[in-house]
């Protein structure tokens, strides 16, 4: 455990290299923290946090910068988030795609780092069928979900239907089957398949596969704004194999899932500092994330992905304000 005092320095000496991004040394500390210190003492306590792993001391300098360690104490213990200073534009209730995507861009723009949105976690139920003759025995399906989106795809048939046939099969289909998710329809069509004439039940069967594949691709789509904006942090321009690691992660999109779904099952806004696990896998980056709702449900998150010197109360209010506006624009849709 540290002491008031050794806690005191720690965070003058966090506050300061997140503000200039220069490392530390002690008369800049005793000015920073306002403790009527000695030189001397200052020196003795950062050698001791030093020791503890929560301070390193780069080649080139004199001074000291925090570590992924250190960084944790000070974002766990010290952190003090003013509420409310962030007041970012409001996001319209638009179709879910639309919403993600500004959502991406607002917190790339606000943080000037980069912006991941999760899309959400649904079911592959479907609100809407038809089909739309292209040529012969080729068709378009055009399911709408429940959200409101809608995904196309092309299916080929070895018999050729009539418009007609089209027509009786999408009516069947938004009748009896609306509201419910694709694999419960397939298994619902085998079974009464014999009620149905032979020929549009295959159109049919055809149809949900399709229809289950293209809802299930719409789902945990990672939508990521702004990598850009990190060619001009210095910590990142200044090292062409960090910068290029970190365009890795973003091109990759799993790993980022992965933590993006992990954050998801926890409250809040929750802060992943570099080097600290397998989950973010380089020292240079954190992520801060928060999960967001539809109608009361967690249904994916959010975030900002930038450097390890960051400000991280600032990018705790663009997080939190910004998961409350997409559940707000998503949940209020008709």
């Amino acid at each position: 455990m540290l002491d008031d005092r050794a806690k005191l320095l720690l965070k003058a000496l966090v506050e300061r290299y997140i503000a200039d991004g220069q490392p530390v040394g002690s008369r800049t500390l005793s000015r920073a923290s306002g403790l009527d210190l000695s030189p001397a003492t200052i020196r003795n306590v950062m050698a001791d946090l030093e020791e503890l792993g929560l301070i390193a001391s780069p080649h080139t300098s004199a001074g000291r910068i925090p570590t992924a360690r250190g960084y944790r104490l000070f974002v766990d213990t010290m952190l003090t988030v003013q509420r409310e200073s962030v007041m970012p534009p409001q996001l319209a209730a638009e179709q879910p795609q639309k919403v993600i995507a500004n959502a991406a861009q607002l917190l790339s723009s606000l943080s000037q780092f980069v912006g991941v949105v999760m899309a959400p976690r649904r079911t592959s139920v479907f609100r809407h069928i038809e089909f739309l003759r292209l040529s012969e025995k080729r068709f378009l399906v055009i399911i709408v979900s429940p959200e409101g989106d809608v995904q196309n795809r092309v299916i080929f048939t070895e018999v050729d239907y009539s418009q007609s046939q089209l027509i009786e099969a999408s009516n069947f289909l938004n009748a009896h089957y609306a509201g419910l998710a694709m694999e419960q329809v397939r298994e619902r069509l085998k079974s009464e398949v014999d009620v149905l004439r032979g020929e549009i039940a295959s159109l049919m069967q055809a149809a949900v596969n399709v229809g289950s594949e293209a809802l299930s691709e719409a789902q945990d789509e990672v939508v990521i704004s702004g990598e850009r904006n990190l060619l001009s942090v210095s910590d990142f321009s200044s090292d062409m194999g960090n910068l290029r690691r970190a365009f890795d992660l973003f091109e990759q999109k799993t790993q980022i899932l992965r933590l993006l779904d992990i954050s998801s099952q926890a409250e809040g806004v929750r802060i992943y500092i570099g080097g600290e696990s397998q989950v973010v896998p380089f020292e240079e980056l954190s992520i801060v994330s928060s999960p967001y709702e539809v109608d009361g449900k967690v249904v994916g998150t959010l975030g900002v992905i930038g450097p390890t010197r960051m400000p991280y109360d600032r990018m705790i209010q663009i997080v939190d304000i910004t998961s409350k506006l997409v559940s707000n624009a998503l949940s209020h849709r008709k």
